[in-house]
């Protein structure tokens, strides 16, 4: 089976679970991601204080449907998970169409869309159906049925680590809170649990990567108050991974509140030195996903987002049209192939030390300065070949500049070659032991 038939069966497997920020439907979506990649689960007690926030009672639903007085089923929560507000309290009276009315939400401007209502926080009760079913329904009394409740139990969430040569991290976070929607929900586990098997496969990592499953917000809140710390001390970038579906969609990235994020620059010098078709976001705390809850002053960590098709920017935000086809798994792969893409250009982006610095090496010595009889330059890991005049560029301005204090981004301006061109020419200099690094500080100390 090939990567995208594997990403569809695995969006197959996860569309139909009933998810919320607790429960057996974020714990059974974390045991299928496990068979994928090999995931930790953790769970935090009701109760427990986590900074501002406390972990809520756990809900737990088993039924729920409106039938009218003929005994009609109207909706069941079995045909459409979206059909129960999230977290509702138990109900099970009779009553008028207008009563009924009061506890029904729909979205007048989509007629044909069942919206995505929470009430985590508050107790109340609810449906939700398309305004053109509401609008369907005759004066008469109709059955109300809610088999909820919540008791104390436990949020949980999940991790995974990829050891790289350096203890220093990056994060890629993405939440498993919803329920049946594919762009807004799925696509971000789907892309990180194949990204994390891409990665496992790159040989020296430089990196090591922190793979992160949680419920949105709280879960964020939650991981921050047991990892925090940890997070603040070893984290070099990170990205949260949501809303990545949309067919010929360029990658969108929302830049981190922290303003030397290493992912802020890279993705600059992307777009504005080597033309690369993404759009970026400045950021903001107004709207977003937990790009937030790791930005906050407290933390103030370099993680930004990832997205394609951005929440509350499509018909199918937070309401039933968010489907497989309008997402299309085609477009999940496609953001898989840009974003391993984008990392494997940070692991790149470091300083690096010219190990022959006095004067220029004798490059004749070691096949590296070109004549007209001289191979054109490739390297250890690449097919592709550099020119005898880009060769020669790119390796004197690599040495020269290679002194610790210069990011390869600073170099490859001086140039205008594209970033990923130098992996040929360090991958030579560092054979011929005349290159070291990359090298990623933190400060002004090489790490």
């Amino acid at each position: 089976m090939n990567e995208l038939s594997e990403m569809d069966e695995l969006f197959d497997r996860l569309f139909p679970i009933c998810r919320s920020i607790t429960g057996d439907g974020v714990r059974e979506t974390i045991e299928i991601l496990g068979k994928y990649i090999p995931l930790t689960m953790h769970g935090v007690q009701t109760g427990t204080e986590v900074f501002d926030w406390e972990i809520p009672k756990e809900w737990i639903i088993r039924e729920a449907w409106i039938k009218d007085e003929h005994g009609n089923e109207i909706i069941n929560m079995k045909n459409s998970n979206l059909h129960i507000v999230n977290y509702s309290e138990p109900v099970n009276t009779v009553l008028s169409l207008d009563e009924m009315k009061t506890n029904i939400h729909t979205i007048p401007t989509l007629p044909e869309a069942i919206p995505y209502v929470i009430s985590y926080y508050k107790e109340r009760w609810g449906f939700c159906m398309s305004q053109n079913q509401l609008d369907s329904l005759v004066e008469g009394n109709y059955h109300v049925f809610i088999d909820s409740e919540k008791i104390d139990g436990e949020l949980n969430y999940a991790h995974a680590i990829l050891p790289g040569k350096s203890e220093k991290e990056i994060l890629i976070s993405t939440y498993i809170c919803h329920p049946s929607m594919a762009n807004n929900e799925l696509s971000g586990p789907i892309v990180a649990t194949f990204l994390y098997n891409r990665i496992k496969k790159w040989k020296n990592r430089e990196f090591t990567y922190r793979f992160v499953f949680i419920p949105e917000t709280i879960g964020a809140v939650t991981y921050l108050h047991q990892h925090g710390e940890e997070l603040k001390e070893k984290l070099y970038s990170g990205a949260v991974l949501t809303c990545l579906g949309g067919k010929d969609k360029p990658i969108s990235f929302k830049k981190s509140r922290n303003q030397n994020a290493p992912l802020n620059e890279l993705m600059d010098h992307l777009v504005n030195n080597d033309k690369k078709e993404f759009q970026i976001r400045p950021f903001t705390p107004l709207y977003g996903s937990d790009e937030r809850q790791y930005c906050s002053p407290g933390f103030n960590l370099p993680v930004g987002q990832f997205s394609k098709m951005i929440y509350g920017a499509y018909a199918g935000y937070h309401n039933s049209l968010d489907t497989k086809e309008m997402m299309t798994i085609e477009a999940l792969l496609d953001s898989l192939n840009e974003i391993e893409y984008i990392l494997k250009l940070q692991e790149l982006n470091g300083y690096y030390i010219n190990k022959k610095p006095f004067g220029e090496p004798k490059l004749g010595k070691y096949d590296l300065y070109p004549d007209i009889n001289a191979p054109a330059l490739r390297g250890r890991s690449s097919n592709k070949v550099l020119d005898n005049r880009q060769q020669l560029n790119q390796i004197l301005t690599l040495l020269n500049y290679s002194d610790g204090e210069h990011r390869l981004t600073d170099l490859a301006k001086t140039l205008g070659y594209s970033l990923e061109d130098y992996a040929i020419s360090i991958d030579v200099l560092e054979k011929h032991s005349l290159l070291e690094g990359p090298f990623f500080k933190k400060g002004e100390i090489l790490k």
